[in-house]
């Protein structure tokens, strides 16, 4: 039967999977979730049924502490949404969890233990590790000695081996690592291990004269570790157009000038060859200004040379752009095209609109001579509506020159 937890049905579906699938599941995950189950057993140990008549339901429902209602309210904040491995496993372990809260609380206490260790085989306990749960290696200190850790440990993963702290080294974690000596001790304890010069692969303290061997790229003369120089020997490996520099117990390739073709050193003074575009001059590989060396450097109409470090390009001259590989003009963007009245003025439109009208007033005319009564009406309206426009006119001059005295 499946829960109806509204946390969990969002992220998976309800149902049964292998004891198998449940396995794959890590033992972080596991402990992830029983931690905030207990978390929730805390939260809600004072807790009721809450309204009504608490005494009531009790009696009738069992008591809240074990009830399915409470156990529902911590399985929903068993794990957050975000948190998918553990609404995963949360999921498929639902049997196991309700087996837990109605019938073994009492003899398992501890549901990590109970849960995760015996019932899931997910994890081990402290101190062991391993399909099988297999015992850490352990020395007079604890596991590993105290001073490591055993891979693996509290899950069913990891081969078991010791992996030490810093300056420890061996099954047990017990000798000091290369770069660190055995200091001495007044009492019958084992004293720990420090660190030597950072020249020293082994010495008897820290200074850096009191090695007994010395780490890769130094060489030991009269107790000291001396870097070896590569650069000066044959040692050192650059790839071309590199060049070798000598640091502490090693070296690195750096790159050479752009100036050069090869090189000893840093700097445009220390090359082999100088590089197209450079030229000897002195001790240096100096660039060479094409612009000014060359009669024409740039052949294009309206181009202008650049120089640049080891090179030169061309240019559009000022006031001139690139158009289809050519220089031109950089003339301003001219507007659309004016119409044939657009530079007119408005007395000048109307005189134009009078002579037009006047024209048709003469066909309309010539047509009515003939005795058609449709162009002649045409025609009166026409002169009319001159007359009127021509009066109207007339008529505001008139006024106006009247108003001003005129």
């Amino acid at each position: 039967m499946c829960w109806s937890w509204p946390l969990v049905s969002v992220l998976v579906l309800c149902s049964l999977l292998s004891v198998g699938t449940v396995r794959t599941a890590p033992c972080q995950t596991c402990r992830r979730l029983t931690d905030r189950f207990i978390k929730g057993l805390e939260q809600t140990a004072n807790k009721n049924f809450g309204g009504g008549n608490t005494a009531w339901e009790e009696e009738k429902l069992a008591k809240y502490a074990r009830s399915e209602t409470r156990l529902l309210e911590i399985v929903e904040a068993a794990c957050d949404k975000t948190d998918f491995d553990c609404n995963r496993l949360l999921e498929q372990i639902e049997d196991q969890v309700e087996t837990w809260w109605f019938h073994r609380q009492q003899e398992a206490p501890d549901l990590f233990d109970w849960l995760c260790i015996e019932e899931l085989r997910l994890c081990c306990p402290p101190g062991h590790y391993g399909p099988e749960c297999a015992e850490c290696p352990s020395g007079p200190g604890g596991v590993c000695g105290g001073l490591g850790r055993c891979e693996g440990e509290g899950t069913r993963l990891g081969d078991g081996d010791c992996v030490c702290d810093p300056g420890y080294s061996g099954v047990l974690c017990q000798d000091c690592a290369d770069g660190y000596y055995r200091e001495k001790s007044s009492n019958h304890t084992q004293p720990p291990c420090s660190a030597c010069h950072h020249s020293c692969k082994k010495c008897t303290s820290p200074q850096d004269n009191k090695c007994l061997d010395c780490k890769p790229g130094w060489i030991l003369h009269s107790n000291k570790c001396v870097d070896v120089d590569e650069c000066g020997t044959e040692l050192a490996r650059c790839p071309s157009n590199t060049y070798c520099f000598n640091t502490d117990g090693s070296y690195e390739c750096r790159g050479c000038d752009q100036a050069c073709v090869g090189c000893m050193g840093s700097g445009p003074a220390r090359c082999k060859k100088c590089a197209r575009g450079f030229r000897l001059t002195g001790a240096k590989c100096l660039d060479i200004d094409e612009c000014s060396e060359r009669a024409i450097a740039c052949p294009g109409l309206n181009e202008a040379c650049i120089n640049e470090e080891g090179s030169f390009r061309c240019e559009c001259a000022e006031g001139f752009i690139r158009r289809d590989s050519i220089c031109v003009e950089n003339l301003p963007p001219t507007g659309p095209e004016k119409g044939l009245f657009d530079d007119m003025t408005d007395d000048e439109v109307l005189v134009l609109q009078q002579m037009f009208f006047g024209v048709v007033i003469c066909a309309l005319a010539t047509l009515a001579a003939k005795g058609d009564m449709v162009f002649t009406a045409i025609f009166i309206g026409g002169v009319a509506a001159m007359a009127g426009y021509w009066l109207s006119e007339k008529g505001d001059r008139v006024l106006d020159g009247i108003l001003k005295g005129r």
